[in-house]
């Protein structure tokens, strides 16, 4: 049983469509011509072992230690004690496994790989939503993730109660210094982008309040504050209230836990968190062997 933190199943009707790839990809870098150390065990052996989870931590990546296992040998069984985005105590056992011993072995560490990895997103991403608490500001991630697992970080944020920004350069625009110098102005690159591509949302990072008042003028959907102190942050949410076509403001640039509440109470609408995705301190886990059984 799997359930998430926001939205559970939506959460669960979202896992990427690349999640097998992702697996698969893993499964041959580690195994490459042949896991040698496993074949010292005979064939015929079956085990049962345990995951044990160290420290607390939001569970996340269930779908993908399943998948580990179910390519190696789908004879594997899987028995979950926590659902996919609880909350779990330091020294739970997360899930218990009973089959042959061979690909038991051979898939511990990538299955632990993508456990470990996406309950630290999971959880830190919490963190930084319960500091939210009882404010209108939501928390953004970025895309500073590890290549080739976008999809699965992203969804490991949303797992820990976080919002998705863009998935990548296809689904928004967003203009930053470099566009701009390109284009010429801040209102030339928001017009290139309306012809070139009309479906999609357009956001501009500024630098000051003048920048914002050009993008707001030049109708942006959403303004990025890069780097703003929070006295400017208050101006920029009142200069945007009062103008005509009001955006949502996003902060980005130098975010903290400890800072977190102070910028949500200049009245900005999304904080966006680099470090959910990109300092990633694993979960302490791991998989503890029974013995065999027959």
């Amino acid at each position: 049983m799997h359930g998430c933190l926001q939205s559970s199943a939506a959460v669960l009707n979202q896992l990427p469509a690349d999640l097998s790839d992702q697996v698969s990809r893993a499964l041959r870098e580690d195994i490459g011509s042949g896991d040698v150390s496993a074949d010292l065990i005979p064939a015929s052996a079956h085990a049962h072992a345990q995951v044990l989870c160290r420290e607390a931590a939001v569970l996340c990546g269930a779908p993908w230690f399943d998948a580990t296992f179910r390519q190696l040998d789908p004879l594997i069984r899987i028995d979950w004690r926590f659902a996919e985005g609880a909350p779990v105590p330091a020294d739970s056992i997360l899930c218990e496994l009973t089959g042959p011993a061979r690909p038991l072995l051979t898939g511990e560490r990538t299955a632990l790989n993508f456990l470990q990895l996406l309950s630290a997103t999971a959880t830190v991403t919490q963190r930084f939503v319960q500091a939210l608490a009882g404010t209108r500001c939501r928390v953004l991630d970025t895309r500073k993730t590890i290549p080739g697992l976008r999809s699965a970080q992203k969804y490991a944020v949303r797992c820990g109660g976080g919002e998705n920004h863009r998935l990548g350069l296809h689904d928004m625009v967003l203009i930053k210094e470099n566009h701009i110098a390109a284009a010429g102005s801040i209102a030339a690159a928001i017009s290139a982008a309306r012809s070139n591509t009309p479906a999609l949302a357009v956001e501009v990072e500024v630098e000051n309040l003048e920048q914002l008042r050009q993008a707001l003028d030049a109708g942006a959907e959403r303004v990025m504050l890069d780097n703003f102190d929070h006295p400017t942050m208050r101006r920029a949410v009142a200069l945007n209230r009062a103008h005509p076509r009001p955006a949502l403001l996003e902060v980005s640039g130098g975010v903290t836990l400890e800072s977190l509440a102070a910028i949500a109470a200049t009245g900005v609408d999304y904080i966006s968190v680099g470090s959910l995705t990109k300092n990633i301190d694993a979960i302490d886990l791991s998989m503890r062997f029974g013995g065999s059984v027959r």
